[in-house]
């Protein structure tokens, strides 16, 4: 029943075979890859008007200029992504740059920066559009948290369950629908604009304060903000072999014409904004009163509504598609658990996928779905791993020195410097905000990271073995064994049990713990009748403690054993024939395997007798 509930959420699995067909051409990729950042125009034009709006109104006028300081930004990072993609054709994206060209810090650095910022990407989405449900039909207010947890684990991770070829196939149609829905948006309304008998920009949107320190603050947050639109322009870079062959070239375009989509529609969102002067209002997205202005509660202003919240719930896609690939790097460089590194049965990192589901759960559950909340703690990571990847395309430009390598590094150069200032600006504009929170978690991850490689180093060095040492061991007089069957009463399973420890040894002894001194009179009775040719040994345990008197006979065992090498514990299981029977019965066995198997130079054994009945 299992199995089949099993292959029903997540297919059958599949031949390694099958790889070359997981591979996507540039328009399911598209899809795949840029759901992220085309869907932060739902929010990233509209974080900047409510940054603005904070004063009175009096900073409103500087939209237009933050906007096209984004979009300049845009352009670069673009063009170091595309070099990125081409240096680093197996993924790995800011990390494969670093660790090849800056060293194990800065990797390390780039890496919990992409983690921090992919699980956000994933709460944020999520939150982002529930946002937008609730702005269309606000009676889901109270069930907005439900509504979230919901569509993470029972629609993102199970679809991505399914693999990469299900899970692009699955959000193609939302993703170009929602495109074609904000291109339609953006030509009416600039048609509109421009043939309307009202200004195309208001004298209340071009309110400009006079420039000093504290609006200059205030306009640094509002980039800051703004920039959130601008996470996910990586995650090509991370997953370049998920791409048909020519993969690198297929993934320069896509991130080409990625970059310049999102460039109009954040430029034209942006535009409306300011030509209907919106203001911030509570539980209602800047992009729906553009709609409603536009189009009115009709047809198209709920066909944008409700493709916007797919299409924020399917760009934590990007994640699902760019933070497993880089987990199964770092396994394999040792810095995270091995079995990140597998793939699972659908030819997918499975497990990178369960922990991205959990971690963003967590931040959803933490910041009660707020967006505003959880943008604050955004962009800082992406930012972050923006300059270390372009600094070290610098070092690989240097190593290289292919043709035009003086312009690329140069082009590197002045990007990492930008997007440097740009962290700099995040961290100091958004510190008060969460950001400290994320300035915190990347040291910790990194020295997780650092931990987890000197534990395999450790393992490793202690499990390696030469050709001459493992001729060594073998070459020792054969091991002394004495084997401990713990029992209870001479039955079925207990007999099986013994007639495997002889196998094992001749020195056999079974361990009756009784807590009532007239009861292990009777076992011994019985014991001695059925004459096993196996001493018995009863300890009296006043205290009804049964685990323990069996642990701490072993461990005086220990200390006095001077002819025995090892000490082979085995103990009698049955297993019952329905799963409910378990729980008729006591896990002692459980229990005592459990603690035994920390203890040194103690084999511990079961022996399973599976009942009919």
């Amino acid at each position: 029943m299992m199995r089949f509930i099993r292959r029903f959420l997540i297919g059958r699995p599949l031949h390694n075979q099958e790889m070359s067909h997981e591979k996507l051409p540039k328009w399911q990729a598209l899809a795949t890859f840029s759901s992220d950042a085309l869907s932060s125009v739902a929010y990233g034009p509209e974080q900047i008007m409510l940054t603005l709006a904070i004063p009175g109104l009096l900073a409103y006028g500087y939209l237009g200029p933050v906007a096209i300081a984004i979009l300049i930004l845009l352009a670069i990072v673009t063009l170091s992504y595309v070099q990125v993609a081409h240096a680093n054709p197996g993924g790995g994206g800011s990390y494969s740059v670093a660790i090849h060209n800056l060293g194990e810090f800065p990797a390390l650095t780039a890496a919990a920066a992409l983690f921090a910022d992919y699980t956000l990407t994933v709460a944020v989405s999520v939150s982002a559009g529930t946002a937008a449900l609730i702005s269309a039909f606000p009676e889901f207010i109270p069930y907005e948290i439900y509504i979230d947890l919901g569509v993470l684990f029972l629609v993102l991770m199970l679809v991505n369950l399914r693999g990469v070829k299900d899970s692009s196939t699955t959000f193609v149609y939302p993703t170009y629908a929602f495109i074609f829905g904000i291109l339609a948006l953006i030509g009416v309304g600039i048609y509109n604009a421009v043939t309307g008998t009202v200004p195309v920009i208001p004298a209340e949107s071009m309110v400009k304060q006079q420039l000093d320190w504290s609006l200059f603050f205030l306009l640094l947050r509002a980039f800051a903000n703004g920039c959130s639109s601008m996470t996910g322009i990586e995650a090509i870079s991370n997953g370049v072999p998920m791409f048909k062959e020519p993969q690198v070239k297929n993934a320069a375009h896509t991130t080409f014409f990625m970059s310049g989509m999102l460039g109009v529609m954040f430029v034209g969102i942006s535009f409306l904004i300011m030509h209907f002067h919106i203001l911030p209002e509570e539980n209602i997205t800047a992009l729906s009163v553009v709609a409603e202005n536009i189009f009115g509660r009709g047809f198209m202003y709920y066909y944008i509504q409700i493709t916007t919240m797919l299409v924020l719930y399917l760009a934590a896609n990007t994640a699902y598609n760019g933070l497993p690939p880089l987990l199964s790097i770092l396994a394999k460089d040792g810095y995270m658990p091995r079995y990140l590194g597998a793939r699972g049965e659908r030819l997918n990192f499975s497990n990178g996928i369960i922990l991205l589901s959990a971690f963003a759960a967590v931040l959803i559950v933490i910041y009660n779905g707020d967006t505003e909340h959880l943008i604050s703690l955004y962009a800082i990571g992406v930012f972050l791993s923006f300059t270390i990847a372009q600094s070290g395309m610098v070092v690989h430009w240097f190593k290289e020195r292919k043709p035009w390598w003086h312009a690329r590094a140069i082009l590197n150069g002045f990007g990492a410097i930008i997007t440097g200032i740009v962290v700099l600006i995040i961290a100091i504009t958004k510190f008060f905000y969460g950001a400290w929170m994320v300035l915190i978690f990347i040291p910790i991850t990194i020295k997780i990271f650092k931990a987890i490689r000197a534990h395999y180093n450790n393992v490793a060095e202690q499990l390696s073995l030469s050709n001459s040492g493992f001729a060594e061991i073998l070459a020792l007089p054969q091991a002394t064994n004495l084997v401990i069957v713990p029992i209870a009463s001479p039955t079925r399973v207990v007999a099986e049990t013994l007639r495997y420890a002889r196998s094992l040894s001749e020195n056999v002894i079974a361990l009756h713990i009784t807590t009532d001194e007239v009861e292990g009179c009777k076992i011994e009775e019985k014991w001695s009748a059925w004459n096993p040719g196996v001493k018995l040994v009863t300890v009296y345990s006043p205290y009804r403690l049964v685990v323990q008197p069996v642990l701490d006979f072993i461990s005086e065992l220990e200390i006095h054993k001077c002819n025995y090498d090892y000490i082979t514990v085995i103990i009698p299981e049955f297993e019952t024939k329905k799963w409910w029977h378990i729980l008729l019965h006591n896990q002692t066995g459980w229990v005592l395997r459990t603690l035994l198997i920390l203890k040194e130079n103690v084999v511990v054994t079961t022996i399973p007798y599976h009942l009919r009945k």
